[in-house]
């Protein structure tokens, strides 16, 4: 609970944030503030952001060709609206997509209308110049086919392609001519179609937006937002009660939503769902995690409800690498009866003897102090001491976590990450041979080296990159579940919602269901 005692303490932690702080005033009727868990932004280029909290200011400033409605995924193609792009087809064999642009639509500050050589420039430049370019090599020509129409080619079918490459950040459109003209300064002053413009850029307060009054569609309510940056959970959570923020970043740890809700109740909490994925990866390099008793027994001995329970109300259960939500996961019920890995201390303790540790062992395990992943393998710590396993846990700086697993010295790694309805896109991340994890920090996300030191699943993902329909796709995503679930290289932990505290007199528009750890303001009014 927030004490008078922990607020008094939190003195020399809110005075750190330097002149910062005490340039808060109290709540505007023209302005929303948000702030983050961070210590300053670092680029609003939306191909270029590598920082989550960044992305606060980018989906204001910037739009994609089609998105779902705010405050969802979209997970069916169905699902998709037009924005940016009026219209579009697709070719039988998913292999072409032609959009047609809505005309008139203007770029802030005086750079001109948006037309078709923008929008495939925005495509080429995050297959070729971005931080995630290993995510658009499935584009071979985008080009203008007219002023108000572009052609896009694809290597492989990708009946999911409004999800997988369309509604993702790095593709959301640019100006070509401010780019060119601005070279690295668009890093920091960038133009693009939303409803807010950028007026200011602070390396260490954050970013000062103004309302686009050019904007194509209905104008933003709330003429001015600020995307501010409190790394201090302290300070941010003082800022939020003493009304000088309207939204901040949440904690995701055990006990942090009831002690903030005793002391303040009127307050309001958005949660996306499934929010972050929690994957347990199996580092198959490492003795004696090779043996597939052991790590069924460390997946028997782990009690997901306990973790839920513990991080209520932000987790939820997931049974398989993908939550049930999600096209291609499970329910635990759908899912057969030898590949649930439900918990079961006593068949646990079986496992562990046929694996000839019937006596017990120790496993070396780091962690991050960031607590959603402390939180987690401190209760799988606790747990899987219960069957006879003792986890020597080790805590680092966060950085240094991920520098650890980037290099192969963990051996049960958890990795977070938010990830979209797009089942090809999750295993592309964590699951094929191609994303092995190289000691010299160069591979990708794949810790348990899978398909590398032991058979995988890449034959079944090239299948699915054939797949034409949104039907075929999904039935072999499900087969591609069911192959890691029996292999075991990798496990699904509950998911944990992003979280966002608001005061009640910001209504932002609309119900957060589930999403990116970002959403838009326009829509938002101040409403007490």
């Amino acid at each position: 609970m927030i004490t008078r005692r922990a607020l008094i303490g939190t003195a020399i932690a809110t005075s750190a944030m330097g002149l910062y702080m005490p340039r808060l005033r109290a709540a505007a009727a023209d302005t929303l503030r948000f702030a983050s868990s961070a210590g300053g932004p670092r680029k609003t280029d939306p191909n270029q952001t590598t920082q989550g909290s960044d992305n606060w200011a980018v989906i204001q400033m910037f739009e994609y060709l089609v998105m779902p409605p705010d405050g969802t995924f979209g997970v069916k193609p169905e699902d998709f609206q037009p924005w940016l792009a009026e219209s579009w087809t697709t070719s039988d064999d998913s292999k072409t997509w032609v959009f047609k642009l809505r005309q008139g639509v203007q770029f802030h500050k005086g750079y001109g209308e948006m037309t078709a050589d923008d929008v495939a420039r925005s495509f080429l430049r995050a297959r070729d110049e971005g931080v995630s370019t290993s995510n658009y090599t499935n584009l071979t020509d985008v080009s203008a086919s007219s002023k108000y129409e572009v052609t896009i080619k694809l290597k492989n079918p990708d009946p999911m392609f409004l999800s997988s490459t369309v509604a993702t950040r790095n593709v959301m459109v640019v100006s070509k001519k401010a780019e060119a003209e601005l070279g690295e300064k668009f890093a920091t002053e960038p133009i693009g179609t939303g409803p807010y413009q950028i007026d200011r850029f602070d390396s260490e307060r954050g970013m000062f937006l103004s309302r686009h009054e050019g904007y194509w569609g209905e104008p933003a309510i709330i003429p001015k937002v600020e995307c501010l940056y409190i790394a201090d959970t302290t300070a941010r959570t003082l800022a939020l009660m003493s009304g000088d923020v309207d939204m901040i970043e949440g904690v995701r740890q055990p006990g942090w939503v009831p002690q903030i809700q005793a002391q303040k109740p009127d307050l309001i909490f958005d949660m996306t769902a499934p929010g972050s994925f929690n994957t347990l990866f199996f580092n198959l390099s490492k003795e004696p995690l090779q043996n597939i008793q052991l790590r069924k027994a460390i997946m028997h001995g782990i009690n997901k409800q306990e973790i839920v329970d513990a991080l209520t109300p932000m987790s939820n259960m997931s049974y398989t690498l993908n939550p049930p939500n999600y096209p291609t996961g499970f329910k635990l019920e759908d899912l057969p009866e030898d590949l649930r890995y439900e918990y079961n201390p006593d068949e646990a303790k079986k496992l562990l003897a046929d694996a000839g540790f019937a006596g017990g062992l120790t496993i070396p395990v780091n962690t991050s102090q960031r607590e959603d992943y402390s939180t987690q393998h401190l209760i799988i710590q606790e747990q899987l001491s219960q069957i006879g396993i003792k986890i020597d846990l080790k805590i680092l700086d966060h950085s240094a976590y991920h520098a650890t697993n980037r290099q192969n010295l963990n051996t049960l790694n958890i990795n977070s990450s938010s990830l979209p309805p797009v089942p090809l896109y999750v295993f592309n991340q964590y699951a094929p041979s191609s994303a092995n994890m190289t000691e010299d920090g160069k591979g990708g996300a794949n810790y348990s080296h899978y398909g590398v030191l032991m058979p995988g699943v890449d034959d079944l993902l090239d299948q699915m990159l054939q797949t034409t329909t949104f039907d075929d796709y999904v039935a072999k995503g499900r087969e591609v579940e069911l192959k890691i679930q029996r292999d075991l290289p990798m496990a699904g932990l509950p998911t944990l919602s992003y979280l966002v505290v608001r005061s009640p007199r910001i209504d932002i528009g609309f119900p957060i269901k589930s999403g990116y750890a970002y959403w838009r303001f326009c829509k938002a009014k101040i409403v007490a």
